[in-house]
């Protein structure tokens, strides 16, 4: 009989409107519904992200509680490690790069007391503007911190090889970003129409936004909108960007929302103007409501997604005139088959890709118990969906 992973545990410092936390809450509400006990171990139980916990996860919080600040995960490390000494589990699944300080913690747990440990990559680890010597860097700091994991898993397929060099090991796998809910591809989409651009991300430097404001000011249609959706500490800054500019009137910060898809239904097309993106889920929730998109080279869900793809153009990072050429072809040309864009990503929704991380999870869990050799369960280069 195939022992699986009874017990896993998923760690967050807290609940920010990051997407790797928001996608790594899905998928522990699924995992929890399949009758796996799920645990959620938190630094704080504080942020927006909160209130989408399900309830047969069971949600511990580190006493006292860690909030962010210099050090935290350093701390934050040591409160994991003791809980896994009273409570073990058979699996931990680390959602994203921002937790990796928290893992060598673990180093050291006698053998009957460590789970198996899963690291999602949630951000490229060769990034645009990292010099060599920088990235060498990044590279060994990277190794020190993951080299307790037994488990990784890739985003996209260019970062498994990405991480094989990086980490020295061939111990990562390929799994779509779980965006979208099981619901299939309704019969009828809107086509796009109109001339209003949705952004969406954190109000910092590195979303671009400052980029798109200036291609905005560039565009041959000077009605065209720019609507921006989520919070940051650069609003005023963009703005008083945008009056510069004289296109104040034509930007619209709206702050966060829980769910861009009304918007979409609305917007003639997405805009991603980020300098890095570990893949941009946005993308797949703009496809998915049949909208094209126009993006810089940030991500590389870019080869995954948007090559080839009809109505979607790919700009250098930082460029606002070539960002400007792309949306004013984007604006110009008939809005594409909005279906066609929406089955472009229908290989994205939640439910098979929830059993590939359980499918995962057990592999690991089996390795670490009777021996099985995890890398017969990972075929080099195919994705488990």
């Amino acid at each position: 009989m195939h022992r699986k992973a009874a017990k896993i545990g998923v760690i967050f410092h807290d609940f920010p409107l990051g997407g790797s936390e928001r996608i790594a809450v899905r998928l522990m509400n699924r995992w929890a519904e399949t009758g796996r006990k799920v645990v959620a171990f938190c630094g704080a139980v504080e942020g927006p992200l909160v209130d989408l916990i399900g309830e047969n996860v069971d949600v511990v919080e580190c006493a006292p509680a860690i909030p962010r600040a210099p050090g935290s995960r350093r701390r934050f490390g040591k409160a994991l490690r003791r809980f896994l000494e009273k409570r073990p589990l058979d699996v931990l699944f680390c959602p994203g790069n921002y937790h990796w300080p928290v893992l060598p913690a673990l180093d050291g747990l006698p053998r009957a007391l460590a789970p198996g440990v899963v690291t999602q990559i949630s951000t490229p680890l060769y990034r645009h503007g990292r010099g060599g010597f920088e990235q060498f860097g990044y590279n060994i700091l990277t190794r020190h911190r993951l080299r307790g994991v037994d488990a990784a898993i890739a985003l996209s397929p260019s970062t498994v090889a990405h991480a094989d060099a990086v980490l020295h090991r061939k111990i990562t796998q390929y799994i779509r970003l779980p965006v979208l809910d099981d619901a299939r591809v309704p019969r009828t989409l809107s086509r796009a129409s109109g001339n209003v651009i949705l952004a969406a991300g954190r109000l910092v430097k590195e979303k671009g936004f400052h980029v798109a404001i200036q291609a905005l000011a560039r565009l041959e249609d000077k009605t065209a909108r720019l609507v921006i959706f989520g919070d940051g500490p650069l609003g005023e800054n963009l703005m008083l960007l945008a009056d510069s500019l004289g296109v104040a009137d034509r930007v619209e910060l709206v702050g966060y929302v829980p769910d861009i898809s009304p918007w979409l239904a609305q917007a003639r097309l997405l805009l991603l103007s980020s300098y890095y993106e570990g893949f941009g889920a946005v993308l797949v929730e703009a496809l998915a409501a049949g909208r094209p998109v126009v993006s810089t080279d940030c991500t590389p869900a870019i080869n995954d997604l948007l090559i080839g793809l009809p109505g979607c153009h790919v700009t250098p990072i930082g460029d606002p005139v070539a960002m400007a050429d792309a949306l004013d072809l984007a604006l110009a040309l008939p809005a594409p088959d909005p279906r066609v864009l929406a089955e472009a990503v229908e290989a994205y929704r939640i439910g098979p890709i929830a059993d590939a991380h359980l499918d995962m999870f057990d592999r690991v869990h089996r390795a670490r118990t009777v021996g099985e050799p995890l890398a017969e369960g990972f075929p080099e280069n195919v994705a488990y969906v």
